[in-house]
């Protein structure tokens, strides 16, 4: 192991990542900075072949089954997991509708790891809750599903109906909650219980969760370092899978969470609704994106897909009237189009959006205008996992494990796919140039040559 981590910190000295800078890195939460899926100011690979071993810096294996991210803080990197008792839990991928459950609701144990960033060894380990599961998950989905979030002192790791936990950076427990039973059920069919997913934020020294469930759900905050309910506002909308954005707007502080019944923003340090708008996918996934000066809301299930872009200063019901495209609230937006998985990426004024059969469309952000529509995967292959981007290109990751790289700009250019050599669900961060992508069974650090 000795030897293994010297030859991975020397990879990243090539890389030009040095030790001051190594502990400046910090894609902290879901998706990133602001939750932008953005890493700006460094060099990121184009061309690697994880199989066979072209520009690894190291593969771990990790324990159970989860498709929480990565986060990362310094030297350290966090993931989450979910250990069956029974041995390898079932994962079906690809593009089918069944909306059955998984059979593997024996003994788990749900788990919070500190990874070393620059060797791939596990530093400790905690057991968060040992257990049958409240609920079933989906065959596609996992027991671990939301990525926890860091802020370098606190980890903070949710389980859904298993709770939600906040160990230090030492791995010491310093609080947990117990929220009830969250069930994460399709609405339509309430037998249906497909397992929770939306993501803790920590901001500012606060932790803010969205739980749309079958009843009772809300919105709320607790303090980081201690757990205090700060506020807490119902929500009445049906179970959705979507973490929420935290954002300055126009000058005030929002908690935005999507939604079918309820898409809404929220004021950060009092819960107060600020604006809402009704009309959508009927169980959305996706996290509102904040860029350009726009708040872009999508969802797709049911018989709606919409892209909204809604203005800063919003206020009330903002929902759109018959045929409107747009209003003194929303910028722009389109009928049919919006994404049900993975979450849109705006990049240099472009807002690109991939939905789950590979279809990329390129949009102005500004405007809405259309500027190119692609099809990455040949259209058999499942994309969930979010895109993310940096050094001008934004990366793609399917379900079978191949990350299509794209040339950001106004015209596509494909400039390669390259095999992970597993199953990949997980949206992967990035830091100091490096990518780290968890796939079915490992976490893999892969760099520039």
């Amino acid at each position: 192991m000795l030897r293994r981590s010297l030859l991975a910190t020397l990879a990243l000295l090539a890389l030009g990542v040095s030790g001051a800078r190594a502990s400046d890195a910090r894609w902290p939460i879901f998706r990133g900075p602001d939750s932008s899926g953005v890493a700006t100011g460094v060099e990121t690979p184009t061309r690697w072949d994880v199989p066979g071993g072209e520009g690894v810096l190291w593969q771990s294996p990790l324990p159970g089954l989860a498709h929480s991210s990565p986060v990362v803080w310094g030297d350290a990197i966090y993931v989450t997991s979910a250990v069956s008792e029974a041995g390898k839990a079932e994962l079906k991928v690809g593009l089918y509708g069944d909306i059955g459950a998984a059979a593997d609701s024996g003994v788990q144990r749900w788990m919070v790891y500190r990874i070393d960033r620059a060797s791939g060894a596990i530093v400790w380990e905690r057991v968060a809750h040992e257990g049958a599961p409240h609920q079933q998950r989906h065959t596609k989905s996992t027991h671990a599903n939301a990525t926890p979030a860091t802020d370098g002192e606190h980890v903070v790791a949710f389980f859904g109906s298993e709770g939600l936990y906040c160990y230090d950076s030492e791995g010491e427990l310093q609080w947990k909650k117990d929220l009830g039973v969250l069930k994460a059920v399709f609405f339509r069919v309430p037998e249906a219980e497909w397992g929770f997913a939306s993501s803790p934020v920590i901001d500012d020294g606060v932790v803010y969760v969205q739980v749309d469930v079958i009843d009772g759900g809300f919105v709320a905050a607790f303090d980081v370092a201690d757990g205090r309910e700060l506020w807490r506002t119902p929500r009445g909308d049906v179970p959705t899978w979507s973490t929420p954005q935290v954002q300055e707007v126009g000058g005030r502080k929002l908690v935005i969470a999507n939604g079918w019944k309820h898409i809404g923003a929220y004021d950060a340090a009092t819960g107060e609704e600020v604006w809402r708008l009704t009309g959508g996918g009927d169980i959305p996934v996706p996290t509102p994106v904040v860029a350009e000066g726009l708040v872009f809301i999508t969802n797709a299930h049911g018989d709606q897909a919409p892209i909204y872009a809604i203005r800063p200063g919003a206020e009330g019901d903002i929902s759109l009237s018959g045929s409107a495209r747009s209003s003194d609230a929303i910028a722009w937006s389109v009928a049919r189009g919006g994404a049900y998985m993975q979450t849109p990426l705006v990049l240099g004024g472009i807002l690109y959006n991939c939905r789950d059969n590979g279809a990329l469309t390129a949009y102005r952000a500004a405007t809405g205008e259309v500027l190119y529509q692609e099809r990455l995967g040949g259209g058999s292959t499942g994309f969930t996992a979010s895109p993310v981007a940096a050094d001008g290109k934004v990366y793609f990751t399917s379900e079978d494990g191949d990350v299509h790289v794209v040339k950001a700009g106004e015209s596509f250019e494909l400039l390669s796919v390259n095999p992970l050599g597993e199953v990949a669900m997980a949206t992967p961060a990035i830091a100091d140039g490096v990518l780290y992508f968890r796939t079915r069974s490992r976490l893999v650090a892969v760099g520039a040559p």
